[in-house]
């Protein structure tokens, strides 16, 4: 899923510093009512620790013991949104290739930008940004890519650490400028970034990125949409063959109300494909999630 086809310099200049960087912190001052993204404590849960209750305590335990046998390295973060309870695995911090994680960050960033009236989404626009979520279309991403990154290609990624995505980093592309497609981030990253949308974004804006999330095509039902559809689970995946092997990447939403957050990284390192990452994000998220 990486492989983007570079179409030349963006094509729209980009808004003033001021006015992007508005758009980045959209909303971050209205209170909530529920625990913040900051940072993420790394711990083995023991018995009810780290304000977890009993059970899911006792999940993650299963968990860090499945993953002893697993093919590859896999970092993880749980966030109960209800308590503010967080556990982040050994692996969290592990720099990953996004794959398509990256479209969540850049849904959430032209939607922040079109709010604050930076740039304007036209009806086209909105119908990649739902190919993107949707079937994960790259050609789609492309697009809006080269439209929005504005004159010096920094627009995205200088909203991506706005976003909560501060270890996020692009790496070397074909034309020397940040691409979707050449970035590395960790599964902390990720859980910030998820935290953003659901605490900070304007309520009609969080309201339609959920409704794509949930409603994403078939390849991308694994990861977080092993938490089962009771838990309305709503998510966007990564998968993509690097130097070094698969990387294969989930990152979304379960619960009422959005209770629970979870995002998964799994390099494969050699050891396995996109089934065994597939398989090993989906189980992770049915171990913590499926019946809660």
């Amino acid at each position: 899923m990486r492989y983007p086809q570079l179409t030349g310099a963006a094509s729209r200049v980009a808004a003033p510093a001021t006015v992007l960087a508005a758009a980045a912190i959209l909303f971050a001052g209205v209170p909530s009512g529920l625990p913040s993204a900051d940072a993420v404590p790394h711990s083995r849960t023991q018995g009810c620790a780290n304000g977890f209750d009993c059970d899911l305590a006792a999940r993650i335990e299963s968990v860090n013991s499945y993953l002893d046998s697993r093919p590859g390295v896999t970092g993880f973060v749980i966030r109960d949104r209800q308590t503010g309870a967080v556990y982040a695995s050994p692996h969290a911090e592990d720099m990953v290739w996004t794959a398509s994680t990256i479209k969540l960050a850049i849904a959430s960033d032209l939607l922040n930008r079109a709010r604050v009236g930076a740039i304007a989404l036209v009806p086209e626009d909105r119908q990649l940004m739902e190919q993107m979520m949707s079937t994960s279309n790259d050609q789609a991403t492309d697009i809006l890519w080269n439209k929005y990154a504005g004159f010096d290609g920094q627009a995205f990624n200088n909203a991506f650490r706005a976003n909560g995505m501060t270890s996020l980093r692009p790496e070397p592309s074909p034309n020397g400028r940040p691409n979707w497609g050449f970035q590395k981030t960790t599964a902390a990253d990720l859980d910030r970034l998820m935290s953003t949308v659901l605490d900070r974004m304007h309520p009609d804006d969080r309201g339609y990125l959920l409704d794509l999330m949930r409603r994403v095509d078939s390849n991308q039902h694994w990861g977080v949409w092993g938490a089962g559809s009771a838990m309305r689970p709503g998510l966007k995946n990564g998968w993509s063959e690097e130097q070094g092997g698969w990387v294969v990447n989930s990152v979304g939403f379960a619960g009422p109300g959005e209770r629970y957050t979870l995002a998964i990284m799994t390099a494969m390192n050699g050891e396995g494909g996109y089934q065994e990452g597939a398989e090993t994000d989906t189980t992770i998220a049915e171990k913590l999630l499926s019946g809660r």
